[in-house]
């Protein structure tokens, strides 16, 4: 079973949406490779027994997850950095592995804040660990190629993001925080091991990137998805669905917080999933900025199933992302 199989086999144990993303959080792969990481990767877990309490507890939230919503569904997270962390911050606090010790912990140089500490947390083996949390959605741009590529090669859909930009960033700032003077001084007992935990998705342009080679910073498993632009989103959608019928697949627009887990959607709901559908379509094909899409067939129980993820943009956005992926900043 392959890496994003076995991570929807896994999220598909819950209902509520809330218990998919922090189980997603949990068990997703890392976006990095270890070797080439610049940094050691986190791990939930220490050791099996506690993956598969950890299995257990999720299970008893699913039954129960009104505390969960309590502390992620707040209005004013709208961010989803902001909801990742919230996420990730129940888990060390409620959850029966790593315990949390403190959260967004400010630094301030001079009266000035320098950085925040995502998390500091205690292993049941007595580590004290330092977590930097980036939960990360990039397209990859190439020239056509099978080339090799880069890390500056994968760049954030509003081009206002890259991934050897906010790599260098966690490991020359974010996670030195906790080696600070400043930090020293805030009296947490250390020393403290700062752990990258990474997580996320990459997309690549549908079947031109077929043979493209990952940037060797990448983990093999990492999750993906695929990008077109609006001329070729038509023209697919001009030619149709092959190989499914039209009564059994629908679109859905994904908005930022519901990027994490895979969805499920209710039989309820399909007849204006599939009136809905079709407005997808037509709106994008004129598509102003990257839109991320999931296509959805219909279960053997009526139920939609996620099948895929993917972005649209505007025609002219792959020469601005290159124009970005090589500039020097």
């Amino acid at each position: 079973m392959g890496p994003a199989r076995e991570v929807d086999r896994l999220v598909d144990a819950y209902d509520d949406v809330t218990v998919r993303d922090l189980a997603w959080l949990l068990f997703s792969p890392d976006l990095l490779r270890a070797s080439h990481a610049g940094a050691p990767l986190a791990t939930p877990f220490e050791s099996e027994p506690e993956r598969a309490a950890t299995l257990a507890w999720l299970a008893a939230l699913d039954r129960d997850p009104a505390p969960l919503h309590g502390r992620a569904r707040n209005p004013k997270l709208t961010r989803l950095g902001f909801y990742a962390e919230s996420l990730l911050e129940y888990f060390l606090t409620h959850g029966p592995a790593a315990g949390l010790v403190a959260a967004n912990v400010p630094l301030r140089h001079q009266r000035r804040t320098i950085g925040e500490c995502d998390f500091l947390l205690h292993t049941a083996r007595g580590a004290r660990l330092h977590w930097e949390l980036a939960v990360k959605f990039y397209l990859h741009i190439g020239d056509g190629s099978c080339a090799q590529a880069r890390l500056s090669d994968y760049v954030g859909p509003n081009l206002q993001d890259r991934f050897d930009l906010k790599h260098m960033r966690l490991l020359t700032h974010q996670l030195a925080l906790s080696s600070r003077a400043e930090f020293a001084s805030l009296g947490f007992e250390g020393p403290w091991e700062a752990q990258l935990y990474i997580k996320g998705r990459l997309f690549y342009h549908d079947d031109h990137d077929a043979c493209v080679r990952p940037a060797p910073e990448l983990g093999d498993a990492h999750l993906r998805g695929w990008w077109l632009t609006a001329s070729e989103w038509s023209a697919q959608a001009s030619q149709g669905e092959t190989g499914t019928s039209a009564a059994a697949r629908a679109w859905v627009v994904q908005p930022r917080l519901a990027w994490l887990a895979s969805r499920r959607l209710a039989v309820a709901d399909a007849d204006a999933l599939l009136a809905h559908s079709a407005a997808i379509h037509e709106r994008l094909q004129d598509a102003a900025s990257p839109t991320m899409v999931a296509a959805y067939a219909r279960g053997e129980n009526g139920t939609w199933i996620e099948q895929s993820r993917g972005f649209i943009v505007p025609d002219d956005w792959p020469d601005r992302a290159r124009e970005f992926a090589l500039t020097t900043i």
